[in-house]
């Protein structure tokens, strides 16, 4: 029975430290994709003199959000329309009720600005 107990304990000690570490592996997944896509940017501002925004972005970039960012974020490329100087803010935010929320919302933008949850740098 004392074995049982000192398991419990550990496990109850374990799962936070577990489930936070999947927190960050998620996280690490989203900030991979939009440096990804910051990357297709540039790429797309060569040859179309401006940036690819608003609901038609990702596929104007010919990219599709992984399925493992998609469970738990939802990626939007601001502005709705060009802007002069060509500009745009990629925006990963936690979807309602996941495990994700406590990161807050990621940020990337054109002149490679990150933060998260309001703070500057992803950390």
């Amino acid at each position: 029975m004392i074995v049982v107990v000192i398991v419990a304990i550990l496990a109850m000690i374990a799962y936070p430290s577990y489930e936070d570490h999947l927190r960050k592996g998620r996280r690490s997944a989203a900030q991979n994709f939009l440096a990804e896509t910051a990357t297709r940017q540039q790429q797309y501002l060569l040859d179309a003199r401006q940036y690819a925004v608003g609901a038609g972005a990702l596929a104007a970039l010919n990219l599709t959000v992984p399925t493992d960012v998609a469970q738990f974020y939802t990626v939007a490329i601001n502005p709705a329309a060009p802007t002069l100087p060509p500009s745009f803010t990629l925006i990963a935010t936690p979807l309602a009720g996941s495990r994700q929320v406590p990161d807050g919302v990621l940020t990337l933008d054109s002149t490679g600005n990150k933060t998260r949850n309001g703070q500057p740098g992803w950390k």
